[in-house]
């Protein structure tokens, strides 16, 4: 298909969930996936199938929690991989007011937002799978409820492309792939062959550059942000981190104009070999993980960089449950829904 027509196959269910309405959703979630469409999905949720379980396990249980979901994609690509597959990619924001605990996270009873990258592989007309992570954790932030280390970077919304045009991106995306996967190779090449100057950052990365990395890590700006907040304890802690398709890791790339997308189920392995990355301890332990990427570029140089890792997934490797440590976090705090008064009265 091409990437008009995939566009087109996935613009109903986001004109559905820009407002959520239960029937509206699963009607267009219906048309839009094959009912045994596998779904990879971040922890807790797991591996499902079908647009029916999407619904009850993801989307029915975020609605309950803000009543007033809405769901505002910001970036919308669309093509085929150099293997073949066609793919739709997605990112944005859920939104909508916190008024009823979600995963056990406490309600505040504000406006809330949480970051979703949402890719679809097509075949024969329907989606036949998904892989999806939702960055919880930045509701837990939100609510006060985050039980792990603070993160280095910036706590922000995570803005939409500074130009606006994350929704139209289109053209031949094979010069912008190729530089993303140079940089990428030759990030790599620190720290095996050598300090931070083998990876010829100012060759690829745009002097303003914003990196959105996802809660627990933050958000970088520019070289000496992006290596403070994020690259240094990365690498610290796990310096064997290598690039994907090797043994049985593999991405899936597609490029419209200036835009990257790049998912992988998972696509890194790395090992817990030192101290000094969110907090978590030198295990010596071999971790895989799921990381579903954008990358803008502007003049030839990245500009902005949107990564979800699947943090979560993470720590339960490690026998961590994040979401048992925020329930006993918050044992002092009053569970239940948050009744907010409509101010009209006098």
């Amino acid at each position: 298909m091409t990437p008009d027509e995939l566009k087109a196959l996935h613009a109903p269910f986001a004109r559905a969930a820009s407002n959520v309405e239960a029937g509206a959703l699963r009607e267009a979630l219906g048309a839009l996936m094959a009912p045994d469409a596998v779904l990879r999905l971040c922890h807790p949720f797991g591996d499902l199938k079908g647009p029916e379980a999407f619904v009850e396990t993801c989307l029915a249980p975020l609605q309950a929690a803000m009543p007033d979901l809405e769901r505002r994609d910001m970036i919308v690509m669309a093509g085929t991989t150099p293997q073949g597959d066609d793919w739709i990619s997605t990112c944005g924001n859920y939104l909508g007011t916190f008024t009823f605990p979600f995963l056990d996270i406490p309600p505040t009873g504000h406006l809330a937002h949480m970051r979703y990258h949402e890719f679809f592989r097509v075949s024969d007309g329907r989606v036949v799978e998904m892989q999806a992570i939702w960055d919880i954790p930045e509701l837990m932030m939100q609510a006060g409820a985050w039980p792990m280390a603070p993160q280095l970077g910036r706590f922000l919304c995570t803005p939409a492309p500074a130009t606006q045009d994350g929704l139209n991106a289109s053209g031949d995306g094979a010069a912008a792939m190729a530089h993303v996967v140079a940089m990428l190779t030759d990030l790599c090449r620190h720290p095996g062959e050598g300090g931070p100057e083998v990876m010829r950052l100012d060759r690829y990365w745009h002097p303003r550059f914003n990196w959105y990395g996802p809660s627990g890590i933050g958000t970088g700006r520019g070289v000496a942000g992006f290596r403070n907040w994020h690259q240094i304890p990365f690498l610290r802690a796990m310096p064997d981190r290598k690039l994907d398709a090797m043994g049985d890791l593999m991405s899936h790339w597609t490029a419209q104009g200036g835009y990257v997308a790049e998912t992988g189920w998972p696509n890194m392995r790395l090992t817990l070999t030192h101290d000094g990355w969110m907090g978590i301890p030198p295990m010596d332990k071999e971790v895989l993980l799921r990381s579903l990427d954008f990358w803008r570029l502007e003049d030839g140089l990245i500009r902005e960089n949107w990564v979800l890792v699947d943090l979560l997934d993470l720590y339960d490797q490690l026998g961590v449950d994040v979401l048992g440590r925020m329930r006993e976090f918050n044992k002092a705090r009053v569970p239940g829904a948050v009744a907010l008064p409509s101010g009209m009265a006098s």
